[in-house]
């Protein structure tokens, strides 16, 4: 496939990658361009700020998740359609699980063949910029860094660099970001904030995109797009059910973190998705076999969700009826008896999970990445089937359950977590499905079987 392309790295974490690639999106689709964005790693808030307020596809890729061949598949589906593919990296350049380049922005990059442009932040230096650049262009010698831009720093400090970086690092550099404080956005205690609640976002946006195209050679970045090498994919078989069937899809602002991939793959397996609100609407969707219930925020609005009870009722029964469900942290919190709000006030529930959501103490224990093993015979799979997740909340249950076997990547932190019966698996990991996607078909063949009542 020949797809034009770079990613966006940057030295660390907090340089403004997030800021400076949507910045650069709008500026792209303002000429026109039909872009694709994509994010790596496992967070769900970027893509989101892609899709609804830039207005691109987005989606994540991540080589922790998926083999390479896995990976450019869904770098090659995802961009069928479009002119240039835009990739957000994560953390510094060379960061990944631990102390590697698993699943860093590198290791994305090099699995694509992409073309990387380096956003070095240069608040507080001068000259120690160059030796930087030179150190991230020369770490790896199939770093492919073609770019770089310098952020936070003034046009006549960008002035005497710009020279200076080309004539010792031998690479292009291809703009500034000047201090654009007034269009970071604001934060939340899972990071940023939903773009709906972000005010005139799209006309700040706007305008950051019109100072990007004054400091930033958006031409420059475009022909290193277009020197990306053609890459090969292969075309995986996915099973099939032989009837479509109906799945609901908990979507509000307080249920909104779902992997798109994991969306799409539900549909080319057979589901209908059919999107309903735990907040606002009274029922569940008609003819639906199965219920997904995804993360999101849902202690920021428990008090709407307790007072929905008739939607409450309406779950618990399905699902003890027998209705499969995949519920991954705040969907699982829902399910819960009880769970505790921002202000530390209990709430009623769904009632299907017998215990107590509570803010915890002790969450970043089990931050992360994890590779997931059935303890046991359930849903998603026989005993040993084996699934990639990645956890990160700030709630505790005192029911997590212990239907799989959770290990972390990066050291030998091990524990035992999650609810899974023959048409039930919960727990706080958000799961991704292309890591297995036979879990995922499982899922469905149990809503295949779900009679209607």
């Amino acid at each position: 496939m020949h797809l034009p392309r770079f990613l966006l790295a940057a030295t660390s974490s907090g340089s403004g990658k997030t800021l400076l690639t949507c910045g650069i999106l709008q500026a792209l689709i303002n000429r026109g361009k039909r872009v694709a964005s994509f994010k790596c790693g496992p967070d769900y808030i970027d893509p989101m700020f892609h899709m609804r307020v830039v207005g691109t596809r987005s989606r994540n890729l991540d080589t922790y998740f998926t083999d390479e061949e896995m990976t450019r598949y869904l770098l090659a589906r995802d961009c069928e359609d479009v002119e240039l593919a835009v990739m957000e990296g994560v953390m510094g350049f060379y960061d990944g699980i631990g102390v590697s380049t698993q699943a860093s922005s590198y290791d994305l990059a090099r699995v694509t063949s992409t073309p990387v442009v380096l956003l070095v932040n240069g608040k507080g230096m001068s000259l120690s910029m160059v030796s930087m650049i030179e150190g991230m262009i020369h770490f790896r010698e199939d770093a492919n860094i073609q770019g770089v831009i310098l952020n936070q720093v003034s046009q006549s400090t960008y002035g005497k660099l710009k020279d200076l970086i080309e004539k010792e690092c031998k690479v292009r550099v291809l703009g500034y970001v000047p201090n654009v404080q007034d269009y970071v956005t604001g934060n939340r205690h899972l990071g940023l904030k939903n773009p709906e609640e972000i005010a005139e976002i799209r006309d700040r946006l706007n305008s950051l995109a019109s100072i990007l195209e004054n400091c930033i050679d958006i031409d420059g970045l475009i022909r290193i797009a277009d020197q990306a090498p053609h890459f090969y994919y292969h075309r995986p078989e996915l099973p099939r059910l032989e009837k479509t069937i109906r799945v609901g899809i908990a979507r509000d602002e307080a249920f909104c973190f779902y992997y798109e991939d994991n969306l799409e793959l539900l549909r080319d397996m057979g589901a209908e998705l059919v999107e309903f609100s735990p907040i606002r609407d009274e029922h569940l969707p008609e003819g639906i076999q199965a219920l997904v219930l995804g993360g999101g925020y849902p202690e920021v609005f428990a008090e709407k969700l307790s007072a929905n009870v008739i939607m409450r009722e309406e779950i618990r029964q399905a699902l003890e009826s027998g209705m499969p469900c995949v519920a991954e942290c705040g969907g699982f919190m829902y399910l819960h008896d009880e769970m505790e709000d921002m202000k530390r006030f209990s709430r009623p529930m769904v009632g299907f999970v017998r215990g107590r959501v509570y803010q915890s103490e002790t969450h970043g224990r089990h931050i992360g990445y994890i590779e997931l093993t059935a303890a046991k015979d359930q849903m998603l799979g026989a005993k040993g089937t084996t699934i990639k997740a990645h956890e990160y909340h700030y709630f505790g249950s005192t029911d997590c359950g212990n239907s799989f076997h959770a290990r972390k990547p990066s050291c030998s932190t091990e524990w035992e977590c999650m609810h899974g019966t023959d048409t039930f698996s919960g727990g706080f990991p958000h799961l991704y499905y292309y890591s297995n996607p036979q879990a995922a078909f499982e899922f469905l063949k149990k809503g295949s079987q779900y009679v209607i009542r």
